[in-house]
Order: structure tokens, then C-alpha cells, then sequence
């Protein structure tokens, strides 16, 4: 007779469960989110992805955090530019490559795009993918037919974050709803693309909204393959400068939760690695996070250099998966 699974892939988290998670004793649970990983994901590797933005600043969202916002542009001083060339961002793909990424995510301030603008995105698909590189997408909201033509181009990944819960969301983003990006997310679904979806913690939620967007990520009816956690990066001239960051020991424990609510998934360490100590990653990598954003810039903020990266890959005895 088989032994039950004690760690298997579900759908039906509630809030009283994942609750319970965040409660748990840390040691017990970092221990917990550790097996988790260790049953679904090779010890020790992480993943290494390189972000660029292609298209900055100039957004008609009003993201509280977020500093291409053209809603904080005056107090940020960040000025709009237009959607990068092909060849520009080929160059920036080779590098990244040359650094040992093995994805290059792209990322462009829009809250949609607009259809003349898919010619150029979907070259710039094809020649990252034809560079041997896993390609992922951040446009905005998708139209399921946008969807389509990407996936026709070759997308590997589309990410479009939840952020938070459905009740605090509203509380950082009035421009478009909680529910309009679970409808990008289904059409990014059944166009055949691997979705990317997580969010960012230390905008003055509770823990109660920690729960909350990780409900609402591990009850989807298929976990996102990439699940990026971010911790706030606190940008002076936009509506989250003040903010008081989170403990450094909560956001392990909502990587952690992360891990064992959707054990498949990947779950990256992703915004605010700068201000962060080696000791803070390694517990992140411990509680299961298994890729980060190499490269000294993520979009328009700050990021650990290769060199520092690669000391602590070093220190730690990880490698590139």
C-alpha cells in the first residue's frame, strides 16, 4: 500500500489554512517549506532571469508604488521614453545570456498594448527566442487574441501580478480592478502560455492581505508556473515612499507559504534583493525561493550586481539551474 502524500498539489486553500501557515512556529515552517521544495525542485539550483524594461515610464495606471506612474512623474523626476528598438534589446538579451540568464523577461509601462504595437513586440519575442533564451512578457491587460498572437510568436511566460488581496488591492490601484487581471490571466491561460503571477508585500498591508493573495494564487484552477514575491521598493515621489518596511522574517514567511501552497510552482525572490542582507536570502532560500532577477537594474529600480550575486551563490553553494 502506497503512503499518502502529505504534500500534494492542491487547489482549495482556504483562508483559515493559509492562516494557519503564517502562523506557524518559524522554524517549523521554513523546515516544512524546505521538504515541500525539495520534493518538486531540485536542491540548490536557482533559476536566473534578467528584466529589462523596453518601454519606461508614462502610465496611465496609478499603482501607489510603482514610479513609472506618470501620476508621480513630477515628484519622481522619471521621464517617459518610447518602446525600445529591436536591436537594443537583442544587445541587452546577448548579455544577459553572457551573464548565465536563462530567461529575459520584458517589461513595458502600458496598461494594455495597443495593436500596432504587437508587430515589434512579437520581433522582439522571436529574436529573444531564437537566442536560446526563455522569453517572458509584462504589457498590461491582454485581449485573448493579443494573447494568441504571442503564444503564435513563441512566448514562454506572460506575468501579470495579482499584488495583493482583493480587498487591499483596491486600496493601491483605482485604474483597473482586481478581477480585470485574473481575466488577463485566463486568457494567458488558455492561449497556451506559462503564467507568472505573484505580488508584492510591505505596502502597509496586514498579514491578514498576505493571506489573501496567497488564497487567491493557489486557488486558481492551475498554479502559475513562475510566482515572483516582491518586497517594496520604496521609491521617493510615489504614494509608498513612506511606508514602513516590512520585517524582513514575515516576508520569508510569505515566501515559505508561497512554496508549500503551490509546491510546482517556482517561486521567485524578486524586487528589494538590494537592500537585503545575504543572511535575509539565504532564509529565502531555504523557505524555497528558486529564482531571482540578475542584473543591476529591475526596470527602473535598483538590483545586487553579478559580482554580489554570484559571492553569495558562492557562499551559499547554489547553482544556476
Amino acid at each position: 500500500m502506497n503512503a499518502p502524500d502529505i504534500h500534494p498539489v492542491r487547489h482549495n486553500w482556504t483562508r483559515a489554512e493559509v492562516a494557519g501557515l503564517f502562523d506557524r512556529p518559524f522554524m517549523d515552517l521554513v523546515f516544512e517549506a524546505q521538504s515541500v521544495h525539495r520534493r518538486y525542485h531540485a536542491a540548490n539550483e536557482v533559476q536566473l532571469s534578467q528584466l529589462l524594461s523596453i518601454k519606461t515610464g508614462g502610465c496611465a495606471e496609478d499603482c501607489a508604488y510603482c514610479p513609472q506612474a506618470q501620476k508621480f512623474a513630477k515628484d519622481t523626476g522619471l521621464k517617459a521614453s518610447r518602446l525600445m528598438d529591436l536591436d537594443s534589446v537583442l544587445d541587452a538579451a546577448r548579455a544577459a545570456k553572457d551573464a548565465g540568464a536563462s530567461r529575459f523577461c520584458m517589461g513595458a509601462a502600458w496598461t494594455r498594448p495597443k495593436d500596432r504595437d504587437l508587430d515589434d513586440i512579437v520581433a522582439m519575442v522571436e529574436g529573444v527566442g531564437a537566442l536560446g533564451l526563455q522569453t517572458c512578457m509584462t504589457l498590461g491587460m491582454l485581449e485573448d487574441y493579443q494573447a494568441q498572437r504571442l503564444k503564435d510568436a513563441g512566448l514562454d511566460y506572460y506575468n501579470h501580478n495579482l499584488d495583493s488581496s482583493p480587498e487591499y488591492y483596491r486600496e493601491i490601484i483605482t485604474t483597473r480592478t482586481f478581477e480585470e487581471r485574473l481575466e488577463t490571466l485566463e486568457h494567458v491561460r488558455a492561449a497556451g502560455i506559462n503564467v507568472c503571477s505573484g505580488g508584492i508585500v510591505g505596502m502597509g498591508e496586514s498579514r491578514e492581505d498576505r493571506v489573501g493573495m496567497i488564497v487567491a494564487l493557489a486557488t486558481l484552477p492551475r498554479h502559475p508556473e513562475s510566482v515572483p514575491i516582491n518586497r517594496l521598493v520604496r521609491v521617493k515621489g510615489t504614494a509608498l515612499a513612506e511606508v514602513k518596511e516590512i520585517d524582513g522574517l514575515e516576508f520569508v514567511r510569505t515566501i515559505a507559504v508561497a512554496r508549500i501552497t503551490m509546491p510546482r510552482s517556482v517561486v521567485r525572490l524578486s524586487a528589494g534583493r538590494e537592500t537585503m542582507s545575504d543572511e535575509l536570502q539565504a532564509l529565502c532560500f531555504m523557505a524555497g525561493a528558486a529564482s531571482i532577477f540578475r542584473g543591476e537594474k529591475l526596470l527602473t529600480t535598483p538590483n545586487p550586481g553579478e559580482d554580489r550575486d554570484s559571492a553569495l551563490f558562492a557562499k551559499l553553494g547554489l547553482v544556476p539551474a
